[in-house]
């Protein structure tokens, strides 16, 4: 099967003939990457800020392919210390040694926020040849070279729960630091607290397959062109989740759900902020198509720029 932009964007949405919602990424995705740079793999550096490694887990549970399958035939991920098997210098060195290696050709992904405050000594990640380094301090150092930086939830995409009301750490998103340092680097925000797997997976099938088609500028170009106004790609959020409700009936009957215990009904009047939030998940779920937010909750609007502040409180009496 071969994989033009319009068929990806349809797969992203669940509307390409033959292919279920419970089957929105499909193993011809990854025959499509396999593909790119000439069958290269292109090296990934993920670095964390201040976060909780939720996306670093969501992305483990990608099903369509599958995580092992990404980082073994998709993506060279040369660095992530969470779940990569060296540690220390030995591991540290291979940031600096793809950056040498690949200068704007490697993509970098930013999972948490950065912290300024302190001389961001808030978020130490890393100490080598007896020097300590900052989160801060390495984004300044790797994010120049990048192609792409992939701001990956919404601690990086908008500065989330680091950054909420009453933090101390000055933490700022990733567009927002590198503005600041005057560093042009393209930034993706995949915003979600986590993001779905999928929204990572496809970006990053988004990026290498126009880039491979149409080279690394004019394809970063065309990757820039389906972004919404907050960084993100209109195929994952650009639906508002209220309006794509199973239970949106309920609501424009009026039928309410008195509380978490009752399931015929709409959320609206518990906390439900699925009408100021955007992204695909009423129709592409979670844990493999089991369930999603709303199914036994209701939505927090974590994908959105005012999360969490803005969102809260996140339940109603």
């Amino acid at each position: 099967m071969s994989l033009n932009r319009r068929d990806f964007v349809k797969l992203c949405t669940g509307t390409v003939a033959g292919f279920g919602v419970s089957q929105m990424f499909h193993p011809a995705i990854r025959d499509a990457l396999a593909d790119t740079t000439n069958g290269g793999r292109p090296p990934v550096l993920w670095l964390s800020g201040q976060s909780c490694t939720g996306c670093s887990v969501s992305l483990l549970d990608t099903a369509h392919p599958t995580i092992a399958d990404v980082l073994l035939k998709v993506i060279s991920l040369n660095y992530h210390s969470t779940v990569m098997a060296g540690e220390g210098e030995v591991a540290v060195a291979s940031i600096f040694d793809t950056v040498k290696a690949n200068k704007g050709k490697f993509f970098l992904v930013m999972e948490g926020a950065v912290p300024t405050e302190a001389a961001g000594k808030y978020c130490i990640v890393a100490e080598y040849k007896h020097k300590e380094y900052t989160v801060a301090e390495l984004l300044k150092m790797v994010a120049p070279e990048a192609a792409a930086v992939l701001a990956v939830g919404t601690c990086a995409a908008f500065g989330g729960i680091p950054a909420a009301k009453g933090s101390t750490t000055g933490a700022k998103s990733v567009s927002a630091f590198l503005k600041e340092n005057k560093i042009a680097t393209p930034v993706v925000n995949l915003s979600g607290c986590p993001p779905h797997p999928d929204w990572i997976v496809g970006t990053i099938v988004l990026a290498l397959k126009l880039t491979q088609e149409k080279g690394l500028a004019a394809g970063l170009g065309e990757v820039v062109k389906i972004l919404d106004a907050d960084g993100r790609p209109n195929p994952f959020y650009g639906d508002n989740v209220h309006e794509n409700c199973p239970h949106l009936q309920s609501y424009d009957g009026g039928k309410f759900c008195p509380s978490f215990t009752h399931k015929d009904g709409c959320r609206y009047e518990l906390g439900c902020k699925g009408p100021g939030a955007n992204c695909d998940s009423p129709k592409r779920k979670w844990n493999g198509g089991v369930n999603w937010c709303v199914e036994n909750a209701t939505c927090i609007g974590c994908t959105e720029r005012d999360f969490p502040d803005g969102k809260s409180p996140f339940y109603s009496n």
